[in-house]
């Protein structure tokens, strides 16, 4: 798991005393706005529309009980006793004051904890898999890896000031979980003919008002190459990506623009000079960051296996939490637990003080004091044992995080919209909130499914609505907000972009408009198991288009 080394300490005591000077400076008036701005965005600190945002690394979304109740104290003491969990497995706190944040960059060191490079033109936040080291389908744990491109790109002289932000993901399985395809690099665990295991990489990939789909650059490389070849990737786009148009600046653009084929041989001339270099991973490191990564130790247990019929039976919530809510491990008796964030008319991701605490009792005591956060705004113990599911559950219950909803159509991704954020046009978390409540019935969601609706207030795409099963996307005309529907996006494997359906919708239309289209997909499936995401494949939009605007 992730801890500082003495890089880290050094750079984040230095950065903390160089930031409270900053911020203080500002307070008394000796710098303005503008000259302040870039000195809070290498800081995570954003103004947004009512106050500061402050924006708070997990690194690859993993996380110890301390740490999530030093959130949960900051939470109470300097924020309205909520925090908001993001796309990016970081945490937000959306009210705090100016003067009180380079005291909660003090409470955060105590627990190894900082916010650099959650914001401004570097490499952000890397992203893996919420199962990473525990699911049964992988076949690698990437985040030794992650842990190290973390240290890596730290106060990376050369790529602190890229020509825009950039982010990683990766993924140990071949059912992507991480939406790598989406990302300016995603890498993906592969084995070569020899069996041995390195990385598939892609590039170029990215939402926003471009949305486009990486393309694969390279099919495999060594452990012991990849910074090699990551940072031939980084050179080449600090080279050429556009600085003069910053909707331009995504290396998704340099990849379009120059074409994969052209950026493959830059690459691959500028790779060549490196491999072999200062950058080759010595195989001591890869273990010694790997052993932070050791597996818990895992009990020989009776229970391996769980009746969810007869659990379902006995008491149906519980049951439907086990249908929807656990996922398989690679140990026999353990699963991991999604803990859902996503309760009926709540705003999704947010966590309020008190269930930061109760979860990280719950890590501490069952998940061998270990959290994860997931870029679906969710949170998973990764190591429960089937004998104490029933004890989860019911401090889930007591903690108002029981809802058995994981994957299900009240499970959405929804970014703050123009309740918090300067940039959106539209509100995102009242349709959130108009759509849960539409669907509520337990059992009609088990009747639609896994169906994925993704929201977003402004065509930033923050709530990664391209890749919805159903993707929202608010917009403002003629000072109305209005709300376009995309249909059949994916961010797995098998990644698509979603299809603009037509007109936009006035709010109070856009609960209605998505009861079409399920009912649509309900008379169209062959299954009742059938996905929505396959129906759309087989049967095109026509369906879907008429659902929502008739013959016209």
């Amino acid at each position: 798991m992730y801890r500082y080394d003495e890089f880290d300490a050094a750079f984040v005591q230095e950065r903390t005393a160089q930031f409270t000077d900053q911020v203080m400076r500002r307070v008394r008036g000796e710098i303005n706005e503008d000259q302040f701005r870039p000195l809070r965005l290498m800081n995570g600190l954003y103004l947004q529309l009512h106050a500061y945002m402050f924006r708070i690394a997990i690194p690859y979304g993993t996380l110890r009980s301390k740490q999530l109740r030093k959130l949960a104290f900051l939470a109470r003491a300097y924020d309205r006793g909520y925090g908001h969990f993001t796309t990016r497995t970081n945490i937000q706190f959306n009210w705090p004051r100016l003067s009180d944040v380079p005291k909660m960059i003090e409470h955060l060191n105590e627990v190894e904890m900082h916010s650099i490079q959650t914001s401004g033109n570097c490499i952000r936040n890397i992203s893996t898999d919420q199962f990473a080291g525990a699911a049964a389908d992988e076949i690698i744990d990437p985040r030794p890896m992650a842990e190290i491109l973390r240290q890596w790109s730290s106060l990376h002289p050369e790529f602190s000031y890229l020509p825009r932000k950039f982010k990683f993901a990766m993924t140990g399985s071949a059912n992507d979980r991480a939406a790598i395809k989406f990302h300016d690099i995603g890498m993906k665990a592969v084995t070569n003919p020899a069996g041995e295991i390195g990385w598939e990489i892609w590039v170029g990939g990215g939402l926003g008002r471009t949305p486009m789909i990486a393309k694969m650059i390279r099919g495999y490389v060594e452990h012991e190459n990849l910074l090699a070849y990551l940072e031939s990737i980084l050179r080449v786009y600090n080279r050429y990506g556009r600085r003069d148009n910053k909707w331009k600046a995504r290396i998704k653009i340099l990849v379009h623009e120059t074409g994969i084929d052209k950026l493959r041989d830059e690459v691959e001339a500028e790779y060549a000079q490196m491999k072999g270099g200062v950058l080759t991973l010595p195989q001591a490191e890869l273990d010694r960051i790997s052993a932070y990564f050791a597996e818990p130790p895992f009990e020989l247990v009776n229970a391996t296996q769980i009746d969810v019929v007869k659990e379902k039976a006995a008491d149906a919530p519980y049951g439907e939490w086990l249908e929807r809510n656990i996922h398989s491990h690679k140990h026999p008796g353990y699963v991991s637990v999604t803990i859902s964030l996503k309760p009926i008319g709540g705003a999704p991701g947010d966590c309020t003080a008190e269930q930061m605490e109760a979860v990280a009792e719950l890590g501490e005591r069952y998940s061998f004091d270990e959290i994860r956060v997931t870029h679906e705004q969710n949170l998973v113990l990764p190591h429960v044992r089937i004998a104490d599911l029933r004890t989860v559950y019911d401090r889930l219950v007591e903690a108002g995080l029981a809802s058995g909803n994981a994957g299900l159509i009240t499970d959405m991704i929804t970014c703050p919209g123009l309740d918090f954020c300067s940039l959106a046009n539209a509100r995102s978390i009242p349709i959130a909130q108009a759509i849960s409540h539409k669907f509520a019935a337990p059992e009609r969601q088990r009747e639609i499914g896994n169906l994925k609706i993704k929201i977003s207030g402004c065509i930033n795409a923050c709530g990664h609505h391209h890749v919805g099963h159903i993707g929202i996307l608010g917009v403002e005309k003629k000072g109305t907000e209005l709300y376009q529907i995309t249909v059949g996006g994916d961010a797995t494997e098998a990644a698509a972009l979603g299809d603009t359906l037509g007109h936009g919708f006035v709010a109070d239309e856009v609960p209605a408009a998505i009861e079409r289209l399920v009912e649509a997909y309900i008379a169209r499936r062959e299954t009742a198991d059938e996905p929505f995401i396959e129906v759309y494949r087989r049967v095109g939009d026509a369906p879907f288009k008429e659902a929502l605007y008739g013959n016209a």
